[in-house]
């Protein structure tokens, strides 16, 4: 072959090759907008989802696209599930239980009051029958779950006024997420459930009295210190929630085999970030805020039993009226009873000790 022949060879082969490319890449190309119910400032929490991201983008060689949007840039932070439900957005990235007022089931898949701590939330979802129970649940919705993250255990909220009995939350105005307002009001408080970019604003002008978010680092940025300076613990209506990715069931049903598997890869590194973040800045987070002024205080041993009292009675009323919550809170509450004997005699014992210590 001459070399004007190979030129000419190659010329046609550069341009069918310049010509498929595009095709190509256009059926490869996959491209999600997940929508999240944080703002950007929180990078801990509203970082789950930009971890996702990032981890889908490197394992598809760049061939997964994922946008993540904070919350009101694409629907308002309560609106995420109504979005991907009706698949006006591929995925979201939020609490569940902000949403326990269109079924109290959402709870169980994040957190409810007196329930499992972060490490106990994990086994029961991937070990336990967690997982499948809350994916047959939000199959009805048209979503399909994945773990994404966890806060750890979480702080009990900022009070403008000291809290010294269960007897002075009679009327006062508490910001509480999600299903935890059920309890607060048999307690005789006023849940109001806001998103945490409004929580500030409400609290600085009085009208609410009082506002829990997760712990200090994000409490801090948030400034709640300002406003209110007492500071209560534990959550206990937050032993260790989870947050969670959902994903149109249509959308995620069309990816292959191998993004699906990238999907999930991706969900559990944002996932296990998310509680390692929390855990190495909370600690310095509560130092200075402490170091400040902010006033620490455990909640009174009345209200805490009050609590877990209510929080039973609540629990065995929704099982006589709520079939799925019968269902999937027999298995929870089994999980949660083995869990806490085996704590008692590992974690905990080993916890106590070494918080004793002078380290």
């Amino acid at each position: 072959m001459d070399r004007r022949s190979v030129i000419k060879n190659a010329g046609i082969a550069g341009i069918l090759a310049a010509g498929m490319a595009p095709a190509v890449h256009a059926q490869a190309a996959v491209r999600w907008r997940i929508a999240s119910s944080f703002p950007k400032s929180l990078d801990t929490i509203y970082g789950g989802a930009e971890t996702f991201a990032k981890a889908v983008r490197a394992m598809s060689g760049g061939k997964f696209e994922v946008s993540t949007h904070a919350a009101g840039e694409l629907m308002p932070a309560f609106g995420v599930v109504d979005g991907v439900q009706q698949g006006s957005i591929e995925g979201a990235h939020t609490a569940p239980y902000y949403f326990f007022g269109k079924n109290e089931c959402f709870a169980l898949g994040c957190a409810i009051p007196f329930g499992l701590n972060s490490r106990q939330m994990t086994a029961w979802m991937l070990e336990g029958n967690g997982l499948k129970l809350m994916r047959e649940f939000y199959a009805q919705y048209n979503i399909v779950n994945f773990l994404g993250g966890n806060t750890g255990a979480q702080m009990g909220g900022w009070f403008r006024k000291e809290i010294k009995s269960t007897a002075d939350l009679k009327g006062l105005k508490f910001r509480i997420g999600g299903f935890a307002g059920r309890v607060i009001e048999r307690l005789g408080g006023v849940p109001q459930n806001i998103p945490g970019g409004e929580i500030y604003p409400a609290l600085e002008k009085g009208t609410i009295d009082a506002a829990e978010w997760v712990g200090p680092y994000d409490d801090q940025k948030l400034g709640f210190a300002k406003v209110a300076p007492y500071y209560y613990y534990p959550g206990w209506w937050e032993g260790g929630p989870e947050l969670d990715f959902f994903f149109n069931q249509k959308a995620f049903d069309a990816l292959s085999a191998e993004n699906k598997a990238i999907v999930e890869a991706a969900a559990m590194q944002a996932h296990v970030t998310m509680q390692a973040r929390y855990d190495a800045v909370n600690p310095g987070a509560l130092k200075q805020l402490v170091g400040a002024g902010t006033k620490l205080r455990p909640f009174p041993a009345d209200m805490m039993n009050s609590a877990y009292k209510a929080s039973m009675e609540l629990y065995d009323e929704l099982n006589a009226k709520n079939e799925s919550w019968k269902k999937i809170y027999a298995d929870f509450s089994k999980f949660r009873a083995d869990q806490n004997l085996w704590f008692r005699f590992t974690e905990a014992t080993f916890d106590r000790f070494m918080q004793a210590q002078k380290l």
